[in-house]
């Protein structure tokens, strides 16, 4: 096997443990040993448990000139219950209300309503938008997979005219997000623009390589024409070269990359005078975003190994 066929079966591997119902669970449990053995190696992707600790570590990051996204994961059980969809819901709220405020915070519908019902979904992120508005934020709905990308963008739709602080993510290894982001560019959206890193069948979506590179460049180079506020989110060092030899860097909103992803890249493009972002996880339930970082580059399994083998959370701001 080839080193990079090799990389892609562990990005696999890593992708169906991330989905693993079992896991998730288990790593959710009050008390769970699962947790405490690998919480050192999520705390180099969550940037605090709780929202003081989000905030305390926030106020440090700005101050050395980044914007920084808020994203909670807290606890996963009874997610298709109409009073967890709530809780997270009023978490939000309590997150929008701290001063400063995020000026962005990311939502995954399926944790506020979605899995109950799309109704449910629609009415609570037009309450996070509309508490958002009245502190300057922007609510940015994420997207992982294809399942419920048109209930996704249908919430969307029916919010980003009546709200104009509504952004969507579009992950550009999917085929059909060509058509989905000629649907929703237009003069003042905003739109966060992924690679994407769901697993998915050869008919849905391109794999890594040369072909979804490019395509995510023409993607940018298309939403910046019609007037997109557009991040540009990938750590991609190569992508964002390509895209600063097309003039991009000067007319995108700003680079985002995922905190504890290549800092020292994204330090340097904010050393070199471009607005920065980092798109910051808080709370309990970082089981998913633990797993994804990993697929995305297995390599770093070793770090999150040799965290865990030392005992101790590493302090990733330190690298920003």
């Amino acid at each position: 096997m080839s080193q990079r066929a090799l990389l892609e079966a562990a990005a696999e591997g890593l992708r169906r443990l991330a989905g693993d119902a079992r896991c998730r669970s288990v790593s959710a449990a009050p008390s769970s040993a699962l947790r405490d053995m690998f919480s050192p190696a999520a705390r180099r992707y969550v940037l605090a448990s709780d929202r003081a600790g989000f905030f305390e570590q926030a106020v440090r990051l700005r101050s050395r000139g980044y914007r920084v996204s808020a994203e909670f994961v807290g606890p996963d059980q009874g997610a298709t219950d109409a009073l967890h969809a709530e809780h997270v819901v009023e978490e939000h709220l309590r997150l929008l209300d701290q001063e400063p405020a995020p000026d962005r915070i990311g939502v995954d519908i399926s944790r506020i309503g979605l899995a109950h019902s799309a109704q449910t979904a629609l009415r609570n992120t037009g309450r996070l938008a509309a508490a958002a508005a009245l502190r300057g934020s922007e609510v940015v709905l994420l997207m992982e997979g294809s399942e419920a990308i048109d209930t996704v963008l249908a919430v969307h739709d029916a919010l980003v005219n009546r709200y104009d602080n509504v952004g969507i993510t579009l992950q550009t290894h999917l085929h059909r997000t060509v058509d989905d982001a000629m649907a929703v560019a237009g003069p003042g959206r905003t739109v966060r623009l992924v690679m994407g890193s769901s697993a998915e069948p050869a008919g849905t979506a391109l794999s890594r390589g040369p072909a979804l590179e490019d395509r995510y460049l023409d993607l940018a180079e298309l939403l910046v024409d019609r007037g997109v506020r557009l991040s540009l989110a990938t750590p991609d060092a190569e992508v964002l070269a390509g895209a600063q030899e097309r003039g991009l860097l000067e007319r995108v909103q700003d680079i985002e990359m995922l905190y504890g992803v290549r800092p020292e890249l994204l330090r340097r493009h904010r050393a070199a005078g471009r607005p920065c972002r980092i798109h910051a996880a808080y709370g309990m339930n970082w089981w998913l975003p633990l797993l994804r970082r990993l697929a995305d580059n297995p390599p770093m399994v070793l770090n999150a190994l040799a965290d865990i083998g030392r005992d101790r959370e590493p302090v990733a701001h330190q690298a920003y």
